[in-house]
């Protein structure tokens, strides 16, 4: 049995605020008993003809939406075309449910202007300094061929960039903060250069967790914004833990001097406490990723991961790289980026130089859309991940939505 409080609240840091509600029921005073949360779940859905284009004349009873399997009833049923929304269906209140009657708290007016809120997230740890001039001129590219009038956008950074541009209808505070972004992301050099410990070369994980915890809190925000499209622009060059590992432990790499052999000791192969960190390396990283995921899935926001390297080649990494190593690396942490996008219905753009017609493709796949919104007929707060499909009955049309959502963790 639960309780039914659903809480929107105000973004400190984004400046958005949202409605607060309390749904309550009646029970017999000698036995009182709390409901659980009703939540209404919403999604963006994207469908496309077999020529790409978004098709605009579908009904709620030509969607199908299913959750962990079980068929879902559509309570609302939103259209966004061109940036104007038409509501065809409204949602009903919430199913109610035996409880205590609670006061209701007074509503705040919920701002209901139909629009996208648009997250640059520039993860200035995991970019090196020398691609500084080229994620300023991202910032400039976005700003022409993505952002546009009624767009609510903001910006923060991960690092020392200290990036904080609250919500606001102004592109040209946007703009303006790009002027501030410094890439810090360690060299393959410096990664050499470091320290090993069980947890991998320097600090590489503890960057990871300091931009993955800062993603976690906004996009935690973010679940408390309604009629919105939110999406995130991800700026990074993407994530590896291990990397470079065959140069790193080859005993032919390591400098010579005073603690030479003792390192070499340190770094063999049969030494467990060194394997630990490349054992691990991938499994640690995928959690992080995947807790991401889920996060800006409870969100309803969605990913697009854009890698400010370009069309990578190779690059100089003096003495102690070969090509092989270099495009291995690439390839992992490209992987990354297009595994976060992905799994929240975005693309990565990676491996692509023309960004503006990229960030064209994000406003075309963020400007046209529907939003479905259900009460879950799962009652089970312990089965925190639910698995979401969703498909028209229209021949010919492909569903593009988010594929997954999950409950907050209790812990």
């Amino acid at each position: 049995m639960a309780s039914g409080i659903v809480t929107k609240g105000a973004l400190a840091a984004l400046g958005l605020v949202t409605a607060v509600s309390l749904t309550t029921a009646q029970a017999p005073p000698q036995a009182p008993t709390f409901r659980a949360g009703v939540t209404l779940v919403t999604t963006d859905v994207i469908p496309r003809d077999g020529g790409g284009r978004f098709v605009s004349d579908l009904t709620r009873d030509d969607f199908t939406v299913l959750e962990d399997g079980v068929r879902q009833e559509i309570a609302s049923f939103s259209l966004v075309h061109g940036g104007r929304t038409f509501t065809l269906v409204a949602p009903p209140p919430p199913p109610v449910a035996e409880g205590i009657i609670l006061p209701a708290s007074p509503r705040r007016p919920i701002d209901a202007t139909a629009g996208r809120l648009i997250l640059i997230f520039v993860d200035d740890l995991h970019f090196e300094a020398e691609y500084t001039p080229h994620v300023r001129r991202l910032i400039e590219t976005l700003s022409t061929n993505l952002l546009h009038d009624g767009d609510m956008m903001a910006m923060i950074s991960s690092g020392p960039s200290s990036i904080e541009v609250p919500a606001t209808y102004d592109r040209k505070m946007v703009v303006a903060a790009a002027s501030k972004i410094r890439g810090s992301g360690v060299t393959a050099t410096e990664i050499f250069q470091s320290l090993e410990s069980s947890q991998g070369p320097g600090d590489l994980r503890q960057r990871a967790r300091t931009a993955f915890f800062a993603a976690y809190d906004f996009l935690g925000e973010l679940e408390q914004v309604q009629n919105k499209r939110k999406v995130v622009i991800y700026i990074s060059t993407g994530y590896d833990f291990d990397p470079y590992a065959l140069a790193r432990f080859s005993k032919d790499r390591i400098m010579g001097g005073r603690f030479a052999d003792n390192l070499r000791h340190l770094i063999d192969e049969e030494n467990p406490y060194y394997r630990l960190g490349t054992v691990s390396a991938d499994v640690d990283l995928y959690a992080l990723m995947r807790e991401l995921t889920l996060t800006a899935n409870r969100a309803n926001a969605t990913l697009f991961t854009v890698d400010p390297r370009g069309l990578a080649g190779v690059v100089d990494a003096g003495q102690y790289l070969d090509q092989s190593e270099i495009r291995t690396f690439l390839q992992k942490t490209q992987s990354s980026l297009r595994f976060m996008a992905e799994e929240t219905g975005g693309f990565a753009v990676v491996n692509a130089n023309d960004f503006a017609t990229e960030f064209k493709r994000i406003d075309a796949q963020t400007s046209d859309y529907y939003v479905i919104g259900y009460y879950s007929s799962n009652p089970d707060p312990t089965q925190r991940v639910r698995e979401l499909e969703i498909t028209t009955t229209r021949p010919g049309v492909e569903v593009q939505s988010r594929r997954a959502y999950s409950l907050k963790s209790t812990r």
